[in-house]
């Protein structure tokens, strides 16, 4: 959105999630491209942003001239509302383009409670739900991700569906429609060029028959020759460059790092995990080509964190040696290292000393269950002996707090092994030392069977089971130094219906959209009647899905998806399970799983060595004495007054690490760069004069810092001056002043002299804890009405609560219920003491 948007910005929380135009971002002009395509999140800005595969889709896409990607996410609820009373359109982030007029839009599905989002999304571009209903081939609306290795309860929606690694696929699509529209292909040839693409399902090409009793008789393809999908594999990921130059988000994002994958795949097999069987097989990323990607990226966005992304971090043999390097190369720059991903028994204590040399990052383990019994059922060989031992280690080393994930409802689950998980908490808080501080917290989800697994045959445990159990580990744990979170037992309801779903959901989908369902991850939106009802309308029962436990004969709803590993392997699998054994690693040993043809398809593994050694790399302990302290002044107009006070500080800090300049930083658990803004600018108003302060170890002439800063800020922050203040106080903000503009209304000068005149004029002001009466008064040193929607205003600062420059004109001329994007506030200047 662009600055024209104003009144639909200033109506919705955290605007900054629509303004694109982000430092990296992309974006291209469409008459010099040929095909264009829409990467759409059903999520947030703040939680799309924070997955790889958008950032890697973009940036690989982007790479060809021809071809323009850009970015969409979901809109908020209250943005949705804002867009359907104007009757606006959903558009790309980077461009400002209707869905409607890409040549395709490509959902990520991470999950199945993001469903409605699609719809909504769909709704917003006034684009059909069901393929069958879109006659055109473009937009054509295609999908991929890890809920897609069970498409079946959306394949009516979209076109085409992605299965397994997405950068070939992708591209290849994008250059099958490419060739389709110079030629003025129709939508079925269209679609049956994209089903010859390696991962490529196309669910229109295949027919779905049902018994009665609603269990599936057949899947029959209409080409015989196509009778299986096999999921699209990359053999080596690093013939992909890493996306350095990504786009830096204004907004804080829920994993607000630079993740930077290591591995994909996994190799321990734990039974319950669908992505360690669907990503198979194990590809390690070179350790020479992760520092390579973590060194250019961090100079190019500006991060102070990076994270080793992997769903087993601690597997990556060179794992050691890469976190030294990088705390050598990076801990004077005060960029922390997190790993994500972490089970217990690939844990090594010489770890620690390394990522705590910045800061202390976060230590999730995942122990899954309370003892070694149910551990040997999912094929986990940690023990009790192993968590208790790294909990002692992790304790020693100073974290205060560790994080331990648990699941409820795991097959050959008992009542004793609930309250095994009670146990174990207690037993690992032990180790954290006296006080009464929180020290461990516990999180509890209900296990959901997935697609493609050994337990995929399983029953899903009662809601009413589920809400027992985590309010008795609740209770049992109140009072100890152990908190307890959970997942909602009702979107894993939810979530447990879709995953292992059929065709016959898509009905009840979008019946449940129409009713209202929206983001139905997020607790606080998700409605259970809502969804009752649509199923009961549809005729269909959730314990169906649920409940029943699945003959080994039975025709599942993707058993035309082939996600490498075989059927008969995880019939296998599923037996040992039964006897409590425990099948290996098969980074030592070949479990013969079928992924691989031990051909082009085979496991890539790094093996432990000690990296080389570049000591032009390194940063030298030996800081500058000659340390050097400025003001930079600046202006902040244009799609820039949608950034909050943090938003807008979190830009400066980025735009410092991109510039190169070497931050003092504040001492203690947190170090902290010494960046001081004079005052908060209140989001919505442009100012032509605000200020920061910047302490850094090494003195800089002014043109050196104006140089090396300017390049680095995003449109709409502007230098307007920069001053060498070493030595100098701490300045403080005596007055601000600001120009008003009223459009729709004409203000009364006689409510201007009635407040000059007054001696106090008190205002109700809403906070988060309640109402609070504000005497503005004394806040406004000058006011003149210059002509009836215009006039300037001076402020002063004084100590205790104030008010918005909006809100205090909206009191004094008595036009409480106009509209913010009515009320233009200026800022022209600020007098500093």
């Amino acid at each position: 959105m662009d600055k024209s948007d104003e009144s639909l910005l200033l109506n919705v929380m955290r605007p900054s999630r629509y303004i694109g135009n982000e430092i990296n971002s992309v974006k291209k002009v469409r008459e010099k491209v040929d095909v264009t395509i829409a990467l759409a999140f059903p999520d947030l800005y703040e939680v799309g942003m924070s997955h790889q595969g958008l950032k890697i889709l973009c940036h690989i896409l982007n790479n060809h001239e021809w071809l323009a990607a850009e970015r969409v996410f979901s809109p908020w609820v209250d943005m949705e509302r804002e867009l359907r009373e104007k009757g606006r359109p959903i558009c790309s982030l980077d461009s400002n383009i209707p869905l409607s007029r890409f040549d395709i839009i490509g959902f990520s599905l991470q999950h199945e409670l993001l469903y409605t989002n699609v719809l909504t999304m769909l709704d917003l571009s006034d684009i059909p739900f069901l393929s069958s209903e879109r006659g055109d081939p473009f937009p054509l609306i295609i999908a991929g991700g890890p809920a897609c290795f069970n498409p079946e309860p959306i394949a009516s929606i979209f076109d085409a569906i992605v299965i397994g690694d997405g950068e070939d696929a992708a591209y290849e699509i994008c250059r099958a429609v490419r060739e389709g529209k110079r030629h003025g292909i129709r939508k079925d040839e269209l679609l049956r060029e994209l089903a010859k693409i390696d991962g490529v399902y196309v669910p229109s090409l295949f027919n779905v028959y049902y018994q009665d009793n609603g269990v599936i008789s057949a899947i029959e393809p209409i080409d015989p020759a196509c009778k299986t999908v096999k999921k699209a594999i990359i053999p080596n990921i690093d013939k992909y460059s890493f996306p350095d130059d990504q786009a830096v988000p204004f907004t804080r994002l829920v994993h607000d790092r630079l993740a930077v994958e290591i591995s994909r795949g996994c190799t321990r097999g734990c039974r319950f995990c669908q992505a360690g069987m669907v990503y198979r097989p194990v590809r390690d990323r070179s350790p020479e080509s992760v520092m390579k990607n973590v060194e250019n990226a961090l100079r190019k966005t500006g991060f102070d964190e990076i994270s080793l992304l992997s769903l087993s971090s601690g597997d990556y043999a060179c794992i050691a040696p890469l976190i030294r390097e990088l705390m050598d190369r990076l801990s004077e720059d005060r960029v922390a290292v997190s790993l994500p991903s972490l089970r217990i028994d690939s844990l090594n204590p010489e770890w620690f000393e390394q990522i705590k040399r910045v800061r202390k990052t976060g230590f999730t383990l995942a122990a899954e269950s309370g003892n070694d019994r149910l551990r040997g059922i999912i094929n986990k060989s940690l023990t009790d002996k192993d968590i208790l031992k790294m909990a002692q280690d992790v304790y020693g080393a100073g974290w205060n707090l560790i994080k331990l994930y648990f699941m409820i409802g795991l097959p050959g689950e008992l009542d004793e092994d609930r309250r095994d998980i009670v146990h174990l908490a207690r037993k690992v808080v032990s180790f954290a030392g006296k006080g009464r501080k929180i020290k461990l917290n516990v999180s509890v989800a209900t296990f959901v069977p997935k697609a493609h697994t050994p337990f995929m045959w399983e029953p899903q445990i009662s809601l009413d089971e589920s809400r027992r159990f985590i309010n008795q580990i609740q209770s049992d744990l109140r009072g100890s130094r152990v908190r307890v979170k959970w997942n909602s037992p009702e979107l894993s309801w939810l979530e447990g219906i879709f995953s292992r779903g059929d065709r016959r959901l898509t009905g009840p989908l979008i019946d449940a959209w129409k009713s209202g369902a929206r983001f139905d991850a997020w607790g606080e939106h998700f409605n259970m009647e809502i969804w009752k009802r649509a199923f009961e309308r549809a005729g269909l029962s959730p314990d169906f899905y649920l409940y029943r436990r699945r003959s080994i004969d039975e025709i599942l709803p993707w058993d035309h998806i082939s996600a490498g590993v075989t059927k008969a392997f995880l019939i296998r699998e599923y037996k040992r399970a039964g006897e409590g054994k425990l099948t290996p690693d098969c980074r030592d040993k070949c479990i013969e799983c079928g992924v691989c043809n031990h051909e082009d398809i085979n496991p890539v593994i790094c093996r432990y060595r000690d990296l080389a050694r570049d000591d032009e790399g390194l940063v030298s302990s030996k800081r500058s004495h000659d340390t050097g302290k400025y003001r930079i002044t600046f202006s902040k107009t244009g799609r820039a007054v949608y950034l909050g006070h943090l938003e807008l500080s979190n830009v400066f800090i980025r735009a410092f690490r991109r510039a190169g300049l070497d931050l003092i930083f504040s001492k203690g658990f947190h170090p902290m760069p010494k960046v001081s803004f004079l005052a908060a600018l209140p989001l919505g108003i442009e100012s032509l004069h605000e200020t920061v302060d910047i302490q850094l170890y090494r003195k800089l002439t002014i043109q050196e810092l104006k140089q090396a800063i300017g390049e680095q800020l995003p449109e709409g922050i502007n230098l307007v001056q920069l001053e060498d203040i070493t030595g100098q106080k701490k300045g403080f903000l005596k007055e601000s002043h600001y120009r008003i503009t009223v459009k729709g209304h004409e203000l009364n000068r006689s409510d201007l002299d009635d407040f000059l005149a007054a001696k106090r004029f008190h205002v109700n002001k809403s906070t988060k804890n309640g109402d609070k009466y504000v005497d503005i008064r004394p806040l406004v040193k000058i006011m003149d009405l210059i002509h009836p929607s215009l006039l300037d205003m001076v402020l002063g600062h004084v100590h205790g609560p104030g008010l918005k420059p909006a809100d205090i004109v909206k009191n004094i001329f008595k036009i409480k219920d106009l509209a913010y994007s009515d009320i233009k506030v200026l800022k022209i200047r600020q007098v500093i003491g």
